[in-house]
């Protein structure tokens, strides 16, 4: 998501239809990436549901978000090749907001956005993870894209009358969120039978059952 991004976007170089019409330009962008990303995620853990290991993906993935957190997220860097994507992000986002002088410039901002490290992303890719399917990933990491439209939609516009008090305390609370979901995520692959928290996962079947008797 990255608010110190949507607030850097140049949306107040437009007026009226133009400003609305870039802001939901830049968050479709990140739409599209969270869901490709979903889609990703969950062709993985599909192959694991196959394997019959759907707790161990929920709660290792609740375990991996815990040490982001425990690491204050600086333990995404020590993942191979992570540094020198967030580089080229970084860069691609520094030309493209640069170059910003239409409201259709801010869909490939809000692509690249989309590939920027987030505690609140790397929630929603562990859930769509846990889902164990990629059409239920990419659905659910649309939803999240689209779900967080008006936050993203207020930073953009009034972002500027936030004091950096409330800013931190905003980013101070994060941690707390994150946690809380991961904390579900390993609740879930507990299973332990509660309803909607931490149902009974049941594995998928190999076995080929014969439909004729022998003669």
């Amino acid at each position: 998501m990255c608010g110190p991004i949507a607030l850097a976007l140049p949306v107040h170089r437009f007026s009226g239809v133009q400003k609305y019409g870039g802001i939901l330009l830049y968050n479709l962008g990140r739409a599209v990436t969270y869901s490709l990303l979903g889609f990703a995620f969950g062709l993985v853990g599909s192959q694991f549901r196959l394997w019959g290991l759907q707790q161990v993906i929920s709660i290792g993935a609740g375990v991996m978000i815990l040490l982001f957190i425990l690491s204050r997220f600086s333990f995404a860097s020590k993942i191979p090749g992570m540094n020198r994507l967030n580089l080229w992000v970084q860069q691609g986002l520094g030309k493209l907001l640069s170059n910003a002088k239409n409201p259709t410039s801010l869909f490939p901002v809000g692509l690249l956005n989309g590939l920027l490290p987030c505690g609140l992303v790397y929630v929603a890719i562990a859930a769509a993870l846990a889902t164990m399917s990629s059409l239920n990933a990419m659905l659910l990491m649309f939803s999240f894209g689209i779900g967080t439209i008006p936050v993203m939609a207020g930073l953009m516009m009034f972002g500027h009358l936030i004091s950096i008090n409330i800013r931190q305390k905003i980013n101070r609370s994060v941690p707390y969120f994150v946690g809380l979901m991961a904390v579900m995520l390993i609740l879930r692959g507990m299973n332990l039978g509660i309803p909607y928290l931490s149902p009974k996962l049941e594995k998928e079947s190999t076995e080929v059952s014969c439909c004729h008797k022998p003669q």
